[in-house]
């Protein structure tokens, strides 16, 4: 008996992969791979002296503190834009959604100087926040976690958003019918639906703050020890010719991204098995 081939409009798997493998290799692999071929040329000693740096041990902290905090901020606050725009109706709601992709659209540097003018002490919002209730926004920290929320807000939005599309309201109604409360209908029959979803923004809106500049370096102030980024060390390197120094950094900024990714990867995974979405 003949075997029949099944039809695929793409070409075989051979081709495929090869091709795959190829593009990956010229956009991604290769590049990363340059990192670690650069920073061989430093002995270990001089290695963990660049990458332990007081200021650089400082932008760390502050880089993947104040990512985590953006992700989860945004996490929640997403999570909320969501469900209002896939559940109600009400003026202006094409606006709003048309909005939330406007951090994607606008270059990175328009949005730290507008963020920036927003905030400082003399600016629209910032006159207000630091002189009457003391709080520093542009030029510290804080600053620096709003501009990632700012920038991280949409993939949390628009990747729970189709899972809330495609949830049918008829399981609300089926949990009220059987005695649950609101509460009750969303942490048990809801969030773990939406988790794997709301996980994949939480990643991408980490992934995204942890190499944001543009949008940054405006409203941090870059103050030694307090409000420099990461990446800002990366870019002074550079800019010294110290390109096995900027590589180090890059490097442990590399290691710590994909351990960290490849955690919350593997909780999404863990709870889409549980929701029975992944098999």
């Amino acid at each position: 008996m003949s075997s029949v081939k099944s039809f695929s409009v793409l070409p075989g798997f051979g081709l495929s992969m090869g091709f795959t493998l190829v593009y990956l290799s010229l956009i991604i692999l290769i590049p990363l791979s340059a990192v670690f071929i650069i920073t061989s040329a430093l002995t270990w000693t001089e290695f963990w002296a660049v990458v332990t740096a007081p200021r650089v041990v400082a932008s760390y902290k502050l880089s993947f503190g104040a990512s985590l905090g953006a992700a989860a901020i945004n996490s929640v606050f997403g999570l909320m834009l969501a469900w209002v725009l896939v559940r109600y109706s009400f003026p202006g709601k094409k606006i709003v959604d048309a909005l939330i992709d406007l951090p994607f659209a606008l270059p990175t540097a328009v949005a730290g100087i507008s963020l920036t003018a927003l905030y400082a002490p003399n600016g629209w919002l910032g006159q207000f926040i630091q002189g009457s209730l003391g709080i520093k926004v542009a030029f510290a920290p804080l600053g620096v976690l709003v501009a990632l929320v700012f920038i991280g807000l949409p993939f949390v939005v628009r990747t729970v958003q189709p899972v809330l599309q495609d949830l049918e309201t008829e399981l609300e109604e089926a949990a009220s019918s059987l005695g649950a409360n609101r509460w009750q209908t969303f942490r048990y029959v809801l969030m773990p639906i939406l988790l794997p979803a709301l996980m994949t923004g939480f990643a991408l809106a980490f992934a995204r703050a942890v190499g944001e500049y543009g949008s940054v370096i405006f409203i941090a102030g870059n103050i030694p020890m307090v409000s420099e980024i990461t990446p800002l060390m990366i870019i002074t390197k550079l800019e010294q010719y110290d390109y096995t120094g900027a590589t180090a950094i890059a490097a442990v900024m590399l290691v710590v991204s994909f351990v960290m990714l490849l955690i919350i990867n593997a909780l999404q995974s863990w709870a889409g098995k549980r929701t029975g979405r992944n098999k």
